[in-house]
């Protein structure tokens, strides 16, 4: 199988595969998202994508492209801007233009099932020059609630820039490397949208919610509040300045693909202050919104500079 035989423009960069048994294989079914090589003109159908953003909500994602649709004044009141993975309950995606919206549930694992069949449909949709964001929520630490850090570096539990894999019972260490050109951008345009404050800083990614976050209020805990204190003084110490479940393996897979990639993640409370998020349902909305308004923003003054009639 080789759908992607058409030659790519000069000065292009391709999303990249890096497996030779896919050039055998006479279909590759991306079960999860219930797409396949043979049964949908993938170059047809994505093809034109030059911005792909994720996040962990079905829901939220179908909020940002009706509002990237608003954004780009693409917006159509007779779509329903219908879900292209309806036939499986695993994950979401809608597009709208050349901007792409895909969920990817909670955690490592789900995300990286999402990113492999999301890089593979890229690749053989021939998509070149692709930007990915992941757009999320994150408890912070020592900033205010509802501050939205870019990820300057991706690191693992021990602040290390690394995302970590059992490969046929080895250990395979992987760089957690972002563009940070792309997040100088993203913090550009916050300053230009004056609507929130944005910083730079590491983002810690954790295997869970509780313990792994060193949270007091788990089914289980066996360490003391200071301990707790002293672990995310560390962490702030390292740079760390928000807290989630996806980063590393989000920048290892965007890097190893050839793809530029940030993470946009609003923080929901200050883990120095507590492990709760008690903010009320409005007020959190408002904090999941920024995000995305950040990302629209990037979007719409990338499409400008590129001379597109979006």
């Amino acid at each position: 199988m080789n759908p992607c035989a058409k030659r790519d423009a000069p000065g292009s960069s391709p999303v990249i595969v890096q497996n030779p048994h896919l050039e055998g294989m006479t279909e590759d079914i991306l079960y999860h998202f219930d797409l396949g090589t043979s049964s949908h003109n993938l170059p047809a159908m994505f093809g034109d994508v030059k911005f792909v953003c994720v996040g962990g909500s079905s829901r939220r994602m179908k909020t940002f492209i009706e509002y990237i649709a608003g954004v780009l004044g693409l917006e159509d009141p007779n779509s329903e801007y219908p879900n292209i993975c309806a036939g499986t309950d695993r994950y979401v995606m809608y597009k709208v233009g050349p901007v792409l919206a895909v969920n990817h549930g909670m955690g490592v694992p789900s995300t990286a099932i999402m990113l492999h069949e999301l890089i593979k449909l890229l690749h053989y949709a021939r998509c070149t020059n692709v930007t990915i964001l992941r757009l999320g929520t994150s408890g912070g630490l020592g900033l205010n609630p509802g501050t939205v850090v870019v990820t300057k570096q991706a690191v693992d539990p021990t602040f290390q820039p690394k995302f970590e894999q059992v490969i046929l019972g080895k250990t395979v260490v992987r760089n957690t490397d972002l563009d940070h050109g792309l997040a100088e951008e993203l913090l550009q345009c916050s300053k230009e949208l004056k609507q929130f404050e944005t910083v730079v800083g590491n983002t810690m990614c954790t295997s869970d919610f509780y313990e792994g976050q060193a949270r007091l209020d788990g089914a289980f805990c066996f360490y003391s509040e200071k301990d707790k204190q002293d672990y995310l003084a560390k962490a702030y110490e390292a740079g760390v300045r928000n807290i989630e479940m996806e980063a590393t393996v989000f920048a290892a897979m965007s890097k190893m693909s050839g793809l530029r990639a940030a993470i946009l993640c609003v923080t929901l409370l200050n883990r120095l202050d507590g492990d709760q998020v008690n903010s009320s349902h409005e007020v959190l909305k408002g904090f999941q919104d920024r995000p995305q308004i950040l990302a629209g923003h990037f979007i719409k003054k990338q499409l400008s500079a590129s001379g597109s009639n979006i």
